[in-house]
């Protein structure tokens, strides 16, 4: 396939991957695509880029993303792994996860290294925290692994997974898309340590350090400016 930067009239064009169901960070169905779909879109405006936006699943995406068929993809954590593969951005945000789980069976943070036989669900091309991806490792909690979060909520209320890792914003809205009451859940009192959310550009790609330079400069100048704080706000419902 055919990479990569194509010359408009009056823009460069970016082609690039995401997925669905990530709400409110990405979802095809939200207004703007969501709220990072927006911030990455409008960060490269500043500097000249228009893009294509392709939706695919999480791992197809990224997999294409990093042999090259695509320019870039987001919004992905940073691991090890992932590192040795991409460049990253600045952080286009940052993340704080929490535990969710029925409101008559309230999970802590605390309680995960005794909770053996418990069932995570964690959507398929996700990366766990360090500590649960031990646990995992180790037997104590069995991840199941649907292809998005709106799923994971689902099987939660229907008592077929015990628990589901998210930011706050993200786990609340895939709540909602049950259509039960808030008070069915739980999240946990403490979140695990924060996690930032990037624009990557595989290390294959001709001109990967270019577009993360000019992806970071228009993202100050949204921030700068204070448009990043007004596009996150529009969402924070």
């Amino acid at each position: 396939m055919s990479l990569l930067l194509c010359a408009s009239a009056r823009a460069e064009v970016l082609h690039l991957a995401t997925g669905d169901d990530y709400a409110p960070f990405t979802g095809k169905a939200l207004a703007g695509q969501g709220m990072l779909t927006q911030v990455v879109r409008a960060a490269l405006a500043e500097q000249g880029m228009a893009i294509t936006l392709d939706w695919l699943p999480w791992n197809r995406g990224y997999l294409k993303a990093r042999r090259g068929e695509y320019d870039a993809t987001f919004p992905y954590v940073r691991s090890a792994e992932r590192e040795a593969e991409f460049l990253y951005s600045a952080p286009i945000y940052v993340t704080d996860q929490f535990v969710f789980s029925r409101a008559g069976d309230r999970i802590e943070l605390d309680d995960l290294p005794a909770m053996a036989g418990r069932r995570l669900c964690y959507p398929l091309g996700w990366q766990p925290p360090a500590m649960i991806q031990q646990l995992i490792e180790q037997g104590v909690l069995h991840r199941h692994s649907p292809l998005g979060l709106q799923e994971c909520a689902r099987l939660l209320l229907l008592q077929r997974d015990d628990l589901f890792l998210a930011d706050q914003r993200l786990g609340e809205s895939a709540l909602r898309a049950t259509g039960a009451e808030p008070s069915a859940f739980y999240r946990s009192q403490a979140s695990f340590e924060r996690n930032t959310l990037h624009f990557i550009v595989s290390r294959q790609h001709p001109r990967a350090a270019e577009l993360i330079e000019r992806f970071d400069r228009g993202l100050e100048v949204l921030k700068t400016s204070g448009d990043y704080q007004r596009l996150i706000e529009r969402y924070a419902e």
